[in-house]
């Protein structure tokens, strides 16, 4: 069973029996019109001025106040890498290996971040205080659970970003707190112009966004994932969530005559290979049109599946733009 992306960083369970046969709803020509993700309006350019506060309602919800602008932040998830590294800040301590791609910080800098021991699902609360961190931002689902131990050293932050247009609100959130209002508002900037460039000349080509490992594998759709939320505006991206519960069986995947896969391997264990891979040794898997065509499109899953924020959708769009023409 694949795990609720509260650990692998996907918004809902997507489950796959041995054999690729997952559980669905028969064939896709037999789902009604609404089962189909529906194109989103095109992203708005204007930018809203970002005004620098200690107090703040974030964007969904979330009431914070700080005595002053922090300047030691702890990050328990990528989102947050993201955001620090678009307003020219690093972060104290991180539990991502989001920083050492080439378009953040690189190998050689991010090898100078210290690392959260305890993984991703239970990072060590006095790893994290010893970094005497003034906030803490974390995954809502996942590390809301530190909130009581944290309690009284510092600021905890639960974020749940499940849109792009979260990942655009929490780094307006973040460019307010730090006063890095100009680096927010460029940010911002230069990820709606890419998006609103890449809308406006949509492909017509049938895309799909696939994460897992082995041969257990789940189909991203927009509804609550950061980076399929992008596809529809993009391309045509027949996905919708069938809810925790829901899957596309193999056979509805392959009544959409997919042309171009997007494949997030996710390295669990010492397990090794591609998730492309591992697919290839089922028969069903090479009757996919884009696999049959060679458009199958192995990613990097730290900045696809897990990285959420305006720089890392702005590599997405270029490379799904690139895939997709």
């Amino acid at each position: 069973m694949l795990r609720s992306p509260s650990a692998f960083v996907r918004s809902g369970i997507a489950a796959a029996a041995a054999g690729l046969l997952l559980a669905g709803c028969g064939p896709a020509s037999e789902q009604p019109a609404s089962d189909r993700a529906r194109p989103t309006e095109r992203a708005e350019v204007t930018v809203q001025p970002i005004k620098a506060t200690t107090e703040l309602t974030d964007t969904n919800g979330v009431e914070l106040s700080l005595k002053k602008q922090p300047e030691r932040i702890v990050c328990l998830f990528a989102l947050c890498d993201d955001i620090l590294t678009e307003l020219g800040i690093v972060p104290a301590a991180t539990n991502s290996a989001l920083l050492a791609h080439p378009e953040f910080l690189g190998e050689a800098k991010a090898e100078e971040v210290d690392v959260i021991p305890g993984g991703f699902i239970a990072p060590e609360v006095e790893a994290i205080l010893s970094h005497k961190p003034d906030l803490v931002i974390g995954l809502g689902d996942t590390h809301g659970k530190l909130a009581p131990a944290l309690e009284g050293a510092t600021t905890f932050w639960a974020m749940q970003p499940e849109t792009w247009e979260d990942g655009v609100g929490y780094l307006r959130d973040v460019a307010a707190l730090t006063g890095r209002t100009a680096e927010g508002e460029k940010a911002e900037r230069t990820f709606r112009a890419k998006l609103a460039a890449a809308e406006k000349a949509p492909s017509g080509r049938t895309a799909l966004i696939i994460y897992g490992s082995d041969e257990n594998f789940g189909v991203a759709t927009p509804e609550g994932d950061v980076t399929a939320s992008l596809f529809p505006g993009i391309a045509d991206y027949p996905w919708k969530s069938r809810g925790v519960e829901g899957s596309y069986s193999l056979e509805e995947i392959l009544a959409q005559d997919v042309d171009v896969l997007f494949v997030e391997t996710m390295s669990f264990g010492d397990a090794d290979g591609t998730l492309s891979e591992k697919l290839a040794e089922n028969p069903l898997w090479g009757k996919i049109p884009a696999v049959r065509n060679g458009d199958v499109h192995e990613v990097d899953a730290e900045v696809w599946a897990k990285g959420r924020g305006t720089r890392s959708l702005g590599i997405v769009l270029d490379e799904a733009t690139a895939a997709l023409r």
